[in-house]
């Protein structure tokens, strides 16, 4: 049985599926060509990151297909229930890049209090000549202990996000209407200490929070607005590592001008892979090309447990 990988798979996992008797190909196969290709050399499953879409017309056209997999956590680009509803297996792997997920989001936080994100473009090109006056404008930056990072949504990513504050000495508030409870885990040294914590309203996390990062799933309208930006404490720091689209452009430039948001932080952008160029040269933004789940550590679990998942199905 032959498996295209669209978008890659780690290593390992490629090496698990051939074992097992797969035949896994990894060369990318243009959007428009992938109806064609699929047909052409009967492939029966179709593993995709978020490069590549799985819609409708594709399903239809492909009868070898018994299964679509996606690399990582979110399915937008995928037509998931009318998969389930033509018989295809539909898998992702929730649990595999939490991790790296939120390293990034705790890397986007140390460099926006401390302005490392604006030091690295300024120094190259200013260093030599300004260096006191670069030294003066960065003198200003925040600790993150005793914080408050606001966190809106709570599943594993959330979760492990509020691991990594927590450890940092941060407080954490979050909202997730499907998590009115958690304990977190928090390893120190050898040792785990649970931390109980207690879901809020949206418009608790908002006025409380130092910090908000952002982990849910693009649900039509941006999340975040006008609105939302209104109720934030002035100063305010937000960090999108979720989806594109979550947080309303428009309105976040906008804020970010008035000087409502202090600084944002975006690995996710409404109009992937060409986002917006006012986003990209904004002073006060600090970027990152999608990029959340994209350590060596992830991609392996990715694999791996992709690999689990398509033995377990096909064979």
């Amino acid at each position: 049985m032959k498996i295209l990988a669209n978008d890659g798979i780690a290593t390992i996992g490629k090496q698990q599926l051939e074992t097992a008797g797969f035949t896994v190909v990894t060369e990318t196969v243009p959007q428009n060509d992938l109806i064609q290709t699929i047909n052409n050399e009967n492939y029966v499953a179709l593993l995709v990151r978020s490069a590549t879409t799985v819609r409708k017309d594709l399903i239809d056209a492909c009868p070898s297909l018994k299964l679509i997999g996606r690399g990582g956590v979110g399915m937008d680009n995928i037509d998931v229930a009318y998969a389930r509803e033509k018989g295809l297996h539909v898998i992702n792997t929730p649990a595999s890049s939490s991790q790296s997920v939120a390293e990034l989001v705790m890397a986007h936080l140390f460099g926006a209090v401390r302005f490392v994100y604006d030091a690295n473009r300024q120094m190259p090109t200013s260093g030599i000549t300004e260096f006191k006056t670069l030294k003066k404008k960065y003198a200003k930056g925040l600790e993150l202990r005793g914080k408050t990072l606001g966190i809106i949504g709570f599943g594993r990513i959330g979760q492990a996000t509020a691991s990594y504050a927590l450890g940092c000495g941060m407080n954490v508030v979050y909202t997730d209407p499907f998590a009115e409870k958690t304990t977190i885990n928090v390893k120190v040294g050898n040792q785990l200490v649970a931390v109980e914590l207690t879901s809020y309203t949206k418009e608790q996390v908002l006025t409380k929070a130092d910090f908000i990062s952002l982990h849910i799933p693009k649900l039509g309208q941006p999340t975040i607005g006008n609105e939302e930006f209104a109720r934030m404490k002035d100063g305010v720091i937000i960090i999108n590592t979720a989806r594109g689209g979550v947080v309303d452009e428009d309105a976040l430039i906008a804020h970010l001008n008035s000087g409502k948001v202090a600084h944002a932080a975006l690995d996710v952008f409404e109009n992937e892979p060409t986002p917006r160029e006012d986003l990209l040269k904004h002073p006060k933004i600090s970027l990152t090309p999608h990029i959340g789940a994209a350590t060596l550590e992830a991609q392996d679990r990715i694999g791996e447990e992709l690999a689990s998942q398509i033995k377990e199905l096909l064979l």
